[in-house]
């Protein structure tokens, strides 16, 4: 089946109006970017429109579900293909346990999206947007990202350590640069 990926995505740009600098639709080209790269070194079998497809709606499957399936069946998408893309994009996010193929290569590319320095950086942009003090946005880091998450892939376990022990690295010299001491 050839899917409306020119509609779907014009659909779903609408959809991150408004969000942040860090989350908006530049969040989601960034992501493409790691899954067309994952894509090519991959070994698994995937469906990869309905992996796109499914790209388009990650960052607002949670808050636009029932608009999505409603959008996707007006654009004529059968009802098995709106379950899996659906089913794709909430396990492309960080804290699911992907059981499809389609679903590990996207989670794993939002895992890895912005290669190995972005994780550090886009936290200090978000904490910034969002208000929080420097000191904040670090404890964040040191709480809720170093040594969490996953990646599932064999491409994507390689990349995603490379990227922790970056973000590892570029966190203490931050704190050593900043005369703050961590247990």
């Amino acid at each position: 089946m050839e899917y409306p990926i020119e509609e779907i995505r014009a659909f779903a740009r609408e959809h991150y109006k408004g969000k942040d600098i860090m989350h908006d639709f530049t969040h989601i080209e960034r992501i493409k970017f790691v899954l067309d790269n994952l894509a090519k070194t991959t070994e698994l079998a995937f469906n990869e429109g309905l992996t796109e497809i499914a790209l388009y709606f990650h960052g607002i499957i949670y808050s636009h579900e029932p608009t999505i399936r409603k959008f996707l069946e007006e654009v004529g998408l059968p009802e098995v293909d709106i379950e899996t893309v659906t089913k794709i994009a909430w396990e492309s996010q960080k804290e699911s346990k992907p059981t499809t193929p389609e679903g590990l290569l996207l989670h794993d590319a939002h895992m890895l999206e912005g290669g190995r320095n972005f994780e550090i950086i886009k936290s200090l942009i978000t904490g910034s947007v969002r208000g929080q003090t420097l000191e904040e946005t670090m404890v964040y880091i040191e709480n809720n990202l170093i040594h969490k998450g996953h990646c599932y892939t064999e491409e994507g376990i390689v990349l995603y350590a490379d990227m922790k022990k970056r973000t590892i690295e570029l966190l203490d010299e931050l704190n050593q640069g900043l005369g703050r001491n961590i247990a």
